[in-house]
């Protein structure tokens, strides 16, 4: 997994709350068995028209907001089913930071098993968020990850929290098979000892 120290880059604001997985992914195209690939589909009810074109109305569409690395949206971002494409999807589309003021449980917990950073803020910074990016062409923050910092060219500085285990892992760019392979001489040695405590298993002479 790719480390994530600091983040800067073009903010998108999507204003909507309770956003589920099924809108972020559809169910059409979970079929998939690779994790890559599925950025061109993240949104794909709301970024595309019946005929396969963009839709100008859908806020990731605004010229804008393209190439962005950060998404600021709604209360409740991730609701609905467990579906770990959704965090595949975002990520492929080049997001790595996201911040509302609250996130589905098991979605978050996705996000970060999957190199992204959820950063919860009050209700008023993220509503001052908007108006930021949306009045803005081309928005950017800073979100430090080590100084747990955000920053913006206009003197914006924020404080944001984050779990010291979960900060650990990315800031180190580990998932729990990252963590796993930390151990893998202990692990070897146990495995060694163990092969030689099942010799003469069942041997009744």
């Amino acid at each position: 997994m790719q480390p994530l120290k600091q983040v800067k880059g073009i903010v998108a604001a999507l204003d909507r709350a309770n956003v589920d997985t099924d809108q972020i992914i559809p169910k059409q195209f979970l079929k998939r068995i690779e994790r890559t690939g599925f950025g061109e589909f993240l949104f794909y009810d709301w970024r595309y028209r019946a005929d396969g074109s963009p839709n100008p109305d859908f806020e990731l569409n605004h010229p804008a907001f393209r190439g962005a690395s950060i998404l600021v949206t709604g209360k409740n971002f991730g609701c609905g089913s467990s579906r770990e494409h959704a965090p595949w999807a975002l990520s492929d589309y080049g997001i790595r930071v996201i911040i509302a003021s609250s996130f589905a449980d098991i979605f978050f917990n996705n996000c970060f098993q999957n190199g992204m950073l959820l950063i919860r803020m009050d209700e008023a910074i993220v509503a001052d968020l908007f108006k930021k990016a949306n009045d803005r062409n081309g928005y950017e923050l800073t979100v430090d990850l080590e100084s747990q910092s955000i920053t913006d060219e206009g003197g914006l500085s924020l404080r944001f929290e984050v779990d010291a285990f979960r900060r650990h892992c990315l800031l180190n760019g580990l998932d729990d098979i990252g963590m796993t392979l930390q151990i893998e001489d202990r692990i070897t040695e146990y495995e060694a000892k163990r092969k030689r405590w099942l010799v003469g298993v069942g041997d009744k002479s």
